[in-house]
């Protein structure tokens, strides 16, 4: 007669619709238990788009197209080459982040602390997200992936530190760690993933539903200015005309850093409660 497995050792079980709460649970308490061991106090969390390359990789497509050969008679060639161009011009914003994110790291680098503060956290993949990664740890510093499993989406980027890769299979698990460390956001240039992103932090600001003052920074303003328009939303009434002043905008790497760290000296370095002190390395947050 076999022996059937305790219930925590049954995959049968915990990957049912009736293990749902354990798999949920877990996504909470493995990342919390990592974040304790690595000392990862608070977070900077950047956000921005998956398909932006860095300017090499960009020069280096668009030369190799080139020498591709002679453009073809219905003009696919020339769609390919408008596309390259734009993603050496889009590279831009991958070595702004790339530079944003060593300039803080290493900043954050010579504050006094037992624990490692405003680490550097991206989604874990390219663009964007390895960009910051990048730059995090060409400055020495820690730097964290927080990555969803989907099945078009790829795989981590190679900037992230040991033990702190994370692969989450719930959306809102990882929009939670997102949230309940960071202490600055910025926004590079996104597609639906980075809005979707952006508002999800907006709303918890707006709605007072955390318990720590984020600085939104608003990366790239030519961009945001194209695709939102936020004050048509307070003259209409849908926000008030102080939410407005929930984010600033900037448009090179030091002045985004600027904002930065004077939001995170005037916000987020005096000391812990003792509440804070008594459990390091895990930011308290409302509900």
């Amino acid at each position: 007669m076999s022996h059937q497995p305790v219930a925590y050792l049954f995959p049968e079980f915990l990957e049912s619709p009736d293990g749902r709460p354990i798999r949920i649970l877990a996504e909470y308490l493995e990342p919390l238990r990592r974040f304790r061991e690595q000392k990862i106090q608070d977070t900077v969390v950047f956000f921005g788009s998956a398909r932006v390359d860095s300017r090499e990789r960009s020069e280096r497509a668009l030369k190799t197209l080139r020498a591709r050969g002679v453009p073809d008679a219905d003009g696919h060639y020339e769609a390919e080459l408008k596309k390259s161009r734009k993603a050496l011009e889009w590279a831009r914003y991958y070595e702004e982040a790339r530079e944003l994110a060593r300039l803080l790291t290493t900043w954050s680098r010579t504050l006094k602390s037992d624990n490692h503060r405003f680490v550097v956290t991206s989604g874990g993949g390219p663009g964007i997200m390895e960009a910051a990664n990048r730059g995090a740890r060409e400055a020495g510093g820690k730097t964290i992936g927080l990555n969803i499993r989907l099945q078009f989406e790829q795989g981590p980027n190679p900037y992230l530190t040991e033990g702190l890769h994370f692969e989450f299979h719930y959306f809102f698990m990882r929009k939670f760690w997102f949230a309940y460390l960071a202490k600055g956001l910025v926004i590079f240039p996104g597609g639906f993933g980075t809005l979707d992103e952006l508002f999800e932090i907006l709303t918890l600001v707006q709605t007072d539903k955390l318990s720590k003052k984020i600085g939104v920074i608003l990366y790239g303003r030519q961009y945001w200015d194209e695709v939102i328009n936020f004050g048509p939303m307070s003259e209409w009434g849908a926000i008030h005309e102080r939410d407005l002043d929930l984010f600033k905008y900037a448009d090179t790497p030091i002045e985004a850093f600027e904002c930065l760290r004077d939001h995170l000296v005037e916000h987020h370095l005096e000391p812990p409660s003792e509440q804070e002190a008594a459990a390091p390395g895990i930011a308290k947050t409302r509900g």
